[in-house]
């Protein structure tokens, strides 16, 4: 199950595009969930808690037939909506997607993005980083009539993008979407080398560019012996003196996602997004899958 998270009086469909545009490559049931405000169900509320209550679920119902009419733009998609009350939007997201065993949980961008940028709302940014399952994010005013056609991979060569990789590859085989292997190389420009520091911080980038191949080639050789060939994968190294310069230098098109892993293997990190991750979010042109640390599923 695609699990979605639909806030009140939503005005952008794109959670549920997305959720949809999954459903389309590996068919499973959508299910959009909007939370109202839970009422506190004190003795000293009495009839005004009650009102408030009542206020809450018809603002639910609302949402929710909102929510049913979106998806009902997906007619090969099986897709449902409800409501449920909670104190907490990221809790309660978590809380359903766990009742109802969610392979991922996806959600859409802050009101204030960009059209077709990412940008967490503060609820996002918490349900972000406590989430046990995928979450996947996308951008504002996402719309797509097509399936996943092309997964890249944000890889470091550490245990989480190991695992990341192995998950990622494992999806792609079942769904034939192809494969790309990125991994970034973010430096400052070169300047002359005319001191001792100068001279240190050529060596470190060469360096960075050296061990980015090194793992490349260490995951090229995974990648071909699970069944991958020239025409299902792709590896590149993005170099920019910027991430925004690093990302713009991939070639993006419809059907692609971005899939990243957590900064940390620690289980308490679950998907805690390091500078790097939250780097790539901001300024990412496609949805984007953040997934829970290796440590974390164990």
């Amino acid at each position: 199950m695609y699990l979605v998270g639909y806030g009140p009086h939503n005005n952008d469909r794109s959670a549920i595009e997305l959720a949809c545009q999954f459903a389309r490559s590996e068919p499973q049931p959508v299910r959009a969930v909007s939370v109202v405000p839970q009422g506190w169900g004190t003795p000293l509320a009495g009839g005004t808690d009650r009102e408030f209550e009542d206020w809450a679920a018809s603002e639910g119902e609302i949402t929710a037939e909102e929510a049913r009419a979106d998806l009902a733009q997906h007619p090969g998609v099986d897709g449902t909506a409800v409501w449920v009350s909670g104190r907490s939007v990221p809790q309660a997201l978590v809380e359903q997607a766990m009742e109802h065993e969610a392979r991922m949980l996806v959600v859409g961008s802050s009101g204030d993005a960009e059209p077709g940028r990412i940008r967490l709302s503060s609820k996002t940014d918490r349900l972000v980083h406590s989430s046990p399952v995928p979450v996947a994010i996308a951008p504002r005013g996402y719309r797509t009539d097509s399936g996943v056609s092309r997964v890249t991979v944000a890889f470091r060569d550490d245990d989480a993008s190991w695992s990341l990789l192995t998950g990622v590859a494992e999806i792609c085989r079942r769904t034939g979407a192809r494969l790309r292997v990125v991994t970034f190389v973010v430096a400052p420009p070169r300047r002359p080398v005319t001191s001792r520091m100068g001279h240190a911080e050529t060596q470190v980038i060469d360096l960075w560019r050296m061990q980015a191949g090194n793992a490349q080639r260490d995951a090229e050789g995974f990648l071909r012996s699970q069944g991958f060939d020239d025409d299902t994968l792709v590896f590149t190294i993005a170099e920019g003196t910027d991430w925004a310069r690093a990302i713009r230098r991939l070639d993006w098109e419809e059907g692609d996602i971005l899939a990243i892993g957590s900064s940390s293997t620690h289980p308490i990190a679950r998907v805690f997004l390091g500078s790097s991750a939250a780097k790539i979010i901001r300024y990412a042109p496609v949805p984007v899958v953040a997934v829970p640390g290796a440590a974390a599923t164990e």
